[in-house]
């Protein structure tokens, strides 16, 4: 199944939409096994379609007739916090999928991944300094509750990445994943440092950062009427006088925000809204096997 935009915006929902990345992500997995995993090995766990084989115990296996994969000490103790801007300009779309599209069915698919393997998944929504959390839980069930509030979320409200920081400082536990998913478009200039400060307090903070491909070639010709989609600026101009001021901007913006990550150590993705998505997330797990 190849997992484009287009592909995936023919699925209705982020449940079969996530769903159908994660079956991506873990067919991409057998194919390729990472690498980098933890030698300290702390339990069992029955063995699952897509779990690594090299990591199945044989001696179990011979005792109870059944095939067991070694778990690891870093791998039972996971929480991670999905947080997911919901801000308006995450409702911009130029193709198949908006980039709260792309937000939520990342989001969702980890989500997937993460129960799946008995790890605690959870949600912060923020969209204009307004929260919606759903705690870190590792069950199936609560799988259906993070599903469910992602299918239901909405654009709208203006990006508050501080309000977002200081919202997770308080509320989460040291040493937890936090997955930000956002455009990252906050007129604060002090917004994605205090996002960043997180890494500081012992959290694994990992940023995707949306754009869509728009944003990235400008590809308007004709005179254009720009509308703020936070506030109440629109703007008529001739786009060919303002696009090599843009793009100069924009990738500044970008370069800015990588270094910045960098900086931090954060993990760091560009995600184009038509991105492959279960290529985005090979990479990540690819990235996070290193880093490991």
């Amino acid at each position: 199944m190849l997992l484009d935009a287009q592909t995936l915006a023919r699925l209705q929902g982020v449940k079969l939409r996530a769903r159908a990345v994660m079956e991506g992500v873990l067919s991409g997995l057998h194919k390729s096994p990472h690498q980098g995993q933890s030698v300290e090995f702390a339990e069992h766990k029955e063995y699952a379609p897509g779990d690594e084989l090299r990591h199945l115990d044989w001696k179990a296996y011979g005792k109870f007739d059944k095939y067991y994969v070694k778990r690891f000490e870093h791998e039972t103790n996971l929480r991670a916090v999905m947080v997911v801007d919901a801000s308006a300009s995450m409702g911009y779309r130029s193709g198949a999928l908006s980039k709260l599209d792309v937000a939520t069915t990342l989001a969702g698919a980890l989500c997937y991944l993460l129960v799946r393997q008995q790890d605690a998944a959870g949600l912060a929504l923020m969209a204009g300094g307004k929260w919606k959390d759903v705690p870190p839980r590792a069950s199936a069930g609560h799988l259906n509750v993070l599903l469910d509030t992602l299918e239901h979320t909405e654009p709208t409200g203006t990006t508050d990445l501080g309000s977002a920081a200081d919202h997770l400082a308080e509320v989460l536990p040291r040493r937890s994943s936090v997955i930000v998913l956002s455009d990252l478009l906050d007129e604060n200039q002090d917004a994605l440092r205090r996002i960043l400060a997180l890494r500081q307090r012992k959290n694994d903070v990992s940023v995707f950062h949306l754009v869509d491909p728009a944003e990235l070639t400008f590809p308007f010709d004709d005179p254009t009427l720009f509308i703020d989609m936070e506030g109440q600026g629109r703007i008529e101009v001739n786009p060919r006088e303002i696009k090599e001021s843009y793009l100069e901007e924009f990738n500044a913006f970008l370069a800015n925000v990588k270094a910045a990550c960098a900086e931090a150590d954060v993990d760091y993705d560009l995600v184009r809204t038509d991105d492959k998505l279960d290529d985005v997330l090979l990479r990540y797990l690819s990235r996070r096997g290193r880093r490991r």
